[in-house]
């Protein structure tokens, strides 16, 4: 019998480590087993007739908040036109209601609940060799006749080593992909408003199994590995192993995605951290929220100062890439308790701020406890927050316009000086700016259209000019000095270019001098000057950038100033070029 095992990824980069594992795990016993993956953004009659095509027996999809839409339409389709077909559905969005879901879907045949492996394994062999009785297969939900029936839930597996790895058959599939990868499931944390809370306690793989994995990936130069580990470094001497494993076996490419708890890293962690090369690792830590009351109404056991301490402190390093997360529509948390969080997450000055929007989740505690809260949400996936008792639903989209300025403006690192400068010297707080600039995108209806990277800086500049800020002078160089940060181009007719007379010839004076290629521009030495010129660039300033940029709110007067740019680094991770004054 043919089985295929598929899904819809959110984008063309992701890679489903869950279908993986159920391949691994049951292919030396069914062998006529295939992985198909398509996308959300695929035309959902693209994807029935590809999958009809294939003529398969047997079909699995792995179902998720963002997928389950558009799995459901193609599932009752693929039945109306292969009724043999036995369609079995997995994954955390079919687990909690299983039932419910098969009554209202006649095309589904099978649900398994919770970790699949075993379970799946144990139904194919009943499908396809007679084996067993379904009632006794543990995780499955079923149908006979026009009952639903659910059986027992499956225990979790004690030895993850018994599966094996998806990984060891060759990486050409993953070519310009993200590999997802788990060196344990579970997670200590029992947040209610995470699915990882129904699960207790925490499993590892076996060490020398993470050891070998690790060992592909690398040598096969992969982009970037993604942990899901949802707390990486709960168990210290796993997490510490595997990061100096990775360490002592770097190739110099790959970046490795961890998502860790900030306050359980302690000094002989933090110490070997300073020493890893740039770029190598990037954290993700989940903040949620800095609200005491908040975090008790959720059982999340964060201590934010420490936290900050810790982030503070690898910041420092500047070679680990912090991406930061908050929850809007937290019990207790309104417009205006959201906004103090989002300042003091803001101020730790991660590489990424994410600003989410909370999900009640199938199976979740705080759904359970909606209505002592007062939510309203989504009926259908992705079951966001809309309001509760402590926001609304018109301050939920205003912090949604919010979040798109952060995205726009804060995450692309293209405009750090100038928004640091507009804040120091005309806002409260972070979250003030922020809340000012979506006033005036909506008001533009810039959220209408698209804009490229240019006119969000032509619009950052009417932003200052019809808040009539003062300086606006100075705001202008400043912006510049960001855009030409961000690569060598032309400069759009909104910026000043201030042009010295003979400047060209200055120029290639200047990079034909010994003494100024040892001092600002080693790496060139003995390369000509033609080539040199079309990895720089030299631009002048009616200010001197390099003091603004160390007192923002200090008055400046006029000074020229030549400032060269170097696009030409070992590594981007934290700046796109170097910068120096220079005298031409």
């Amino acid at each position: 019998m043919k089985i295929l095992l598929t899904t819809l990824n959110s984008k063309y980069i992701h890679t489903a480590l869950s279908l993986r594992y159920l391949h691994s795990f049951c292919k030396d016993t069914f062998d006529n087993m295939t992985i198909k993956e398509y996308t959300i953004n695929h035309n959902t009659d693209y994807v029935l007739g590809e999958i009809y095509k294939g003529q398969y027996d047997i079909i699995c999809f792995s179902c998720y908040i963002w997928n389950i839409s558009e799995i459901l339409k193609i599932v009752r389709n693929l039945k109306k036109v292969s009724p043999r077909l036995k369609i079995i559905l997995g994954g955390p969005e079919v687990s909690f209601d299983p039932i419910d879901l098969m009554e209202k879907e006649n095309a589904i045949d099978y649900i398994i609940s919770g970790e699949g492996e075993e379970t799946f394994k144990e139904l194919l062999d009943f499908l396809i060799n007679k084996r067993g009785k379904q009632n006794d297969i543990k995780g499955i939900t079923y149908r006979e006749g026009n009952i639903v029936i659910k059986n027992a839930d499956r225990e979790l597996m004690k030895d993850l080593g018994n599966i094996p790895s998806p990984y060891t058959e060759g990486l050409e599939e993953y070519k310009n992909k993200i590999i997802y990868y788990e060196s344990s499931r579970g997670c200590p944390h029992n947040c209610r408003y995470c699915l990882s809370s129904t699960i207790k306690g925490v499993r590892f793989f076996p060490i020398d199994r993470v050891k070998r994995d690790l060992s592909i990936f690398l040598k096969e130069r992969v982009k970037q590995v993604k942990f899901v580990d949802r707390t990486f470094n709960v168990k210290k001497s796993h997490s510490l192993e595997i990061m100096k494993y990775i360490v002592q076996n770097d190739n110099g490419y790959t970046n490795f995605h961890f998502e860790i708890t900030a306050d359980l890293l302690d000094d002989e962690t933090l110490d070997f951290l300073s020493t890893v090369r740039e770029g190598l690792f990037q954290f993700e830590v989940g903040v949620q929220t800095t609200y005491d009351k908040t975090m008790e109404s959720i059982d999340r056991k964060v201590d934010f100062k420490i936290l900050s301490q810790v982030v503070k402190k690898i910041s420092s390093f500047r070679n680990i890439h912090l991406h930061l997360d908050l929850i809007a529509g937290l019990p207790y948390e309104s417009f205006e308790r959201f906004k103090k969080s989002f300042n003091e997450v803001y101020f730790l000055k991660p590489e990424k701020l994410q600003l989410g929007f909370l999900k009640l989740l199938k199976g979740s505690g705080i759904r359970k406890d909606k209505e002592l809260y007062g939510y309203i949400f989504r009926e259908e996936a992705p079951y966001e927050v809309l309001e509760n008792k402590y926001i609304s639903y018109k301050e939920i989209l205003k912090l949604k316009m919010i979040e798109e300025m952060v995205e726009m403006f804060y995450n692309s690192h293209g405009f750090q000086n100038a928004i640091d400068y507009i804040i120091v010297n005309f806002y409260e707080q972070p979250a003030d700016f922020y809340h000012a600039l979506a006033d005036f995108w909506e008001e533009k209806g810039y959220h209408n259209i698209s804009h490229s990277k240019v006119k969000l800086y032509e619009i950052l500049l009417n932003f200052y000019e019809e808040n009539r800020l003062d300086n606006l002078d100075v705001f202008r160089e400043i912006l510049k000095f960001d855009y030409l940060m961000q690569g060598k181009t032309s400069l759009p007719n909104f910026f000043l270019h201030v042009e010295l007379e003979d400047f060209h010839q200055r120029v290639h004076a200047f990079l034909h001098k010994e003494e100024n290629i040892e001092r600002y521009l080693k790496k060139y030495k003995g390369i000509a000057v033609k080539q040199i010129i079309k990895k720089v660039h030299f631009e002048n300033f009616k200010y001197d950038i390099f003091k603004i940029i160390k007192n923002k709110n200090e008055r400046v007067e006029e000074r020229m100033t030549t400032i060269l740019f170097d696009y030409e680094l070992d590594s981007k991770v934290f700046a796109k070029s170097k910068y120096y004054k220079v005298h031409i």
